[in-house]
């Protein structure tokens, strides 16, 4: 979910100006969008989907809760260091910030009141009022994202970087007097993510992508889930929310850096072999990579609305048969949210052009699924 998520670079070949304007405009390069990051943000969404799903499922069960465990140590990593890959083009001028309005802003206004709306409506919290400081569910993404990318300019001026956005969000665990306006606390400790990704290049990307990188992400992946298997009895796995302060998790104030620095390091191992297992080509699901956006805030009605309607309900689906049936459900369902027809329907909710509330000065970068 990143600015230019188009994932785009120039080629050779340059078009002239679309159908309508005026002869003689200036040439623009066409743009062809990257497979590689578009397979990755198609994958992590279905990841995405697929740990909501397992939610009410993990009492009971060692197996999933593991899986589920892994799962949230960096899938949302991923998102957000690709964000930060992408925002790497940030510079505060008027189309970028058109853009961040449009294309982040707007659509957590909409989705944090239809959420609001659908929770009264589930009768999950009847007299829940549409607050836009309160994130609800997932939308908190999009906040977060609005101010990680308004501070882009900054990082590009900061001597150490990445130490310095780790020391914010060790700190942010030992200050339960941050609240949970806007989710602050989650902004700053997910920020070391997103600093992260500013820094990368392409030649990282290219490194993680080396067949031995593969080779080793095997034994790697595997590794992690015994030890998230181990850890579930003896691991409150809420550290890889990144949501609560070290007080609010019942834990030692202490526990709250040391544990922002391991999370960052088991993240980033296991965004690693995440990415090294992206294929690099074209595949059926590429094109889908571009409708993230839609699959992330849409899904979000479906998993609250199994639960509203009994799906879990049935003592099967909480063996063997329920997890994967839950599992496949969730990637089919997010799949088709994020195909181009569903994309169309909802983009003038998630994509709004918006040339009537702006001057035609300065331009906005192209459209695209500019958040994940």
């Amino acid at each position: 979910m990143s600015d230019t998520v188009t994932t785009a670079r120039p080629v050779a070949e340059e078009t002239g100006a679309s159908r309508g304007t005026e002869q003689g405009a200036a040439a623009r390069p066409v743009r062809q969008r990257d497979a590689f990051f578009d397979n990755a943000k198609y994958l992590a969404i279905v990841l995405v989907a697929v740990g909501h799903a397992w939610e009410p499922l993990r009492p009971g069960s060692r197996a999933v809760t593991a899986l589920y465990m892994v799962v949230y140590a960096f899938h949302m990593p991923a998102f957000i260091i690709v964000s930060g890959y992408f925002s790497r083009t940030f510079d505060g001028s008027p189309g970028r910030l058109k853009r961040l309005v449009t294309g982040v802003a707007v659509p957590y206004v909409v989705f944090e009141t239809a959420y609001t709306l659908f929770t009264r409506w589930t009768s999950q919290d009847p007299d829940r009022p549409v607050s836009l400081l309160d994130p609800l569910y997932l939308t908190w993404f999009l906040a977060a994202l609005f101010v990680w990318r308004l501070t882009t300019p900054l990082w590009r001026h900061v001597r150490w970087p990445l130490p310095t956005a780790l020391v914010i969000a060790m700190l942010a665990t030992l200050s339960p007097s941050i609240g949970h306006d806007l989710d602050l606390q989650r902004t700053l400790q997910f920020l070391p993510y997103f600093v992260f990704g500013l820094l990368l290049r392409p030649e990282h990307f290219r490194l993680v992508r080396r067949r031995t990188a593969r080779i080793l992400a095997v034994p790697v992946g595997v590794g992690a889930l015994g030890v998230a298997y181990w850890a579930v009895p003896r691991m409150n796995y809420a550290w890889f929310f990144h949501a609560d302060s070290a007080r609010e998790l019942a834990a030692p104030f202490w526990y709250g850096p040391v544990m922002t620095l391991a999370a960052f390091g088991c993240s980033a191992v296991l965004v690693a072999c995440f990415l090294a297992w992206v294929p690099g080509r074209r595949t059926w699901f590429t094109a889908l990579g571009a409708g993230t956006l839609s699959g992330y805030l849409l899904h979000g009605f479906v998993a609250q609305a199994a639960k509203y309607w009994g799906w879990y309900e049935p003592a099967w689906v909480h063996g063997p048969v329920g997890a994967l049936a839950a599992t496949l459900v969730a990637g089919v369902v997010v799949t088709a949210l994020c195909t181009p027809s569903v994309r169309r329907v909802f983009r003038c909710v998630t994509e709004p052009g918006m040339a009537w509330a702006f001057g035609t000065g300065n331009a906005a970068p192209p459209r695209g699924d500019a958040r994940a």
